[in-house]
């Protein structure tokens, strides 16, 4: 649409819609970091490797860590660039691949942060993602007009704070929004 400013979802969440079929995205709540005519990039907030850590990707850098550095959980950012490493961050800002989201959130992608979060001494706010999701021009915009996701603006105490395994409801419930109507409630407790 002609009346959409380049920036309009930059520093949205979109949350998946249950009618989402696309298991990649079932039930994600993604951050959208960069939003131009060309497309969007997002980070999924709620989706961790099941068994990738801290220590695999310090290792296989060959990056120095600090004790309890291993046992960072490594999101599962989206199905594309899935070998680069992003990290979604609060303060501070002044890293080299530093893009920022919003005024208090951004998203890095360099060598130091990655250095300065492995001794301790990165952001306070942080999680590692592999991998991003990307749509081309126009993608996301039909997406939301076929009612594929919500969107809202960013809570960052949702990425950093909530439960992993709640983020989704919680950024639902954010928009007041039930989550429990939305879903197809037969089976579960």
């Amino acid at each position: 649409m002609g009346n959409n400013s380049p920036d309009s979802f930059k520093g949205q969440f979109l949350m998946a819609m249950p009618l989402l079929a696309d298991q990649n995205f079932y039930q994600t709540v993604t951050c959208i970091c960069e939003y131009t005519p060309v497309g969007a990039v997002g980070v999924i907030v709620n989706r961790v490797h099941p068994s990738l850590t801290g220590k695999d990707i310090f290792d296989e850098l060959k990056v120095e860590y600090t004790l309890g550095a291993e046992s960072i959980p490594i999101h599962i950012g989206g199905p594309v660039h899935i070998g680069e490493i992003f990290v979604l961050h609060g303060p501070p800002f002044g890293w080299e691949g530093c893009h920022m989201t919003t005024p208090t959130l951004a998203m890095s992608n360099t060598r130091d942060i990655l250095e300065a979060v492995a001794m301790g001494r990165g952001p306070k706010s942080f999680i590692i993602a592999l991998g991003c999701a990307g749509w081309g021009p126009g993608q996301l915009e039909s997406e939301i007009k076929e009612n594929a996701w919500l969107t809202s603006q960013v809570y960052e105490e949702i990425i950093f704070d909530v439960p992993i395994e709640i983020r989704w409801e919680e950024a639902m419930k954010k928009m007041g929004i039930d989550p429990a109507l939305l879903l197809d409630t037969s089976g579960h407790a």
